[in-house]
């Protein structure tokens, strides 16, 4: 029987597929100053975005994530039939019922595979690996995928300059599944949050979910609300005590590491990051200038890049990040 590295037993978890659904519009900062008083150089100095991409024509959360699953499975060479349980991370489901998850593995052909969405905003596939590798490595499921699929201009105000410079629409997907070796998959994870911090990103459908001090709502209601100070400190100190927990519990360190996939929330955010960690240029991947801040989507879109251009290899380290409202945070380190 194969053990893993601390001699027990054990069932290791292989990514097997990725994949990516964009919508087809894209939504630039010269676009943003027409609608309004923004320009792209205040845009690019305060987060580094230069586009993202907007779903209209009937695009959804589901068919993003549907493209998106369609394109991992046929990434991993598999068939829909193998999966047994999709997880779908987003903020901007379609329903509250059914779940956005149930009719994705429908449409994909992947029935009567288990389906679930899972609510954790920016942390929500991040989330979601660490949920998939434990199932997996239970026995009790063999293949798992993951997809973080957003529409957030949906819920975009887009008379708040604070908050429609940042966000965009797409989606991700990984194909998880068992391998004999026990080595491979998730090392170690964290997953925190603090309720209490919840009114400083929230989207408000009525007035009783307002925060007692809510100076800054903007008075449009199923928009998101963000206080962008609070929001910033809190993820760069954060950001950097939970890498430092994750690393210090597997007993790696950052010259280790063959990448850091982190949340795309603020490039101001990952650029300290990446300072602070002393991580050469390239480890610490940067995308946002080219999707915005895309919530559960960022991340398996920074792995699908770095996969498709052959930087990353079996057996690499890789270390996965986010930060989102809840306030909730998370990290995933891997073995490939």
């Amino acid at each position: 029987m194969s053990t893993g590295p601390d001699g027990r037993a054990g069932v290791g978890v292989r990514l097997a597929g990725v994949g990516t659904a964009l919508p087809t519009r894209t939504l630039t900062n010269e676009d943003l100053a027409g609608l309004v008083d923004t320009n792209d150089e205040w845009i690019t100095q305060r987060t580094g975005i230069k586009t993202r991409y907007i779903a209209e024509n009937g695009t959804t959360t589901r068919s993003l994530a549907v493209d998106s699953l369609r394109a991992a499975i046929d990434d991993a060479g598999m068939q829909p039939g193998e999966l047994d349980m999709v997880l779908l991370a987003t903020m901007t489901p379609e329903m509250s019922c059914p779940s956005t998850a149930a009719r994705v593995v429908h449409e994909v052909g992947a029935s009567p595979a288990g389906a679930m969405d899972l609510a954790a905003a920016c942390s929500g596939f991040v989330y979601g690996l660490n949920h998939a590798a434990a199932l997996i490595q239970t026995g009790h499921y063999k293949t798992v995928a993951v997809i973080g699929s957003e529409t957030l201009s949906k819920i975009t105000n887009y008379e708040d300059r604070r908050t429609c410079i940042l966000f965009g629409d797409a989606a991700g997907a990984a194909i998880l599944t068992a391998d004999d070796d026990p080595a491979r998959g998730c090392l170690a994870q964290t997953m925190r949050s603090e309720g209490s911090l919840w009114g400083e990103l929230y989207v408000p459908r009525t007035p009783d979910d307002l925060p007692e001090s809510h100076d800054g709502f903007t008075g449009r209601f199923n928009t998101l609300q963000m206080n962008g100070q609070e929001v910033f400190k809190f993820a760069v100190t954060t950001t950097q005590s939970i890498i430092d927990e994750t690393l210090e519990n597997a007993g790696v360190t950052p010259t280790d590491l063959a990448a850091v996939i982190p949340h795309q929330s603020n490039r101001r955010i990952l650029e300290l990051v990446k300072k602070r960690m002393d991580l050469p240029d390239g480890k610490l991947v940067i995308n946002i200038d080219k999707y915005g801040n895309t919530s559960a989507a960022s991340v398996p879109l920074c792995l699908n890049e770095k996969r498709r251009a052959g930087e990353l290899s079996e057996g690499d380290l890789v270390l996965f990040v986010a930060i989102g409202g809840g306030m909730c945070w998370t990290t995933s380190l891997w073995r490939l």
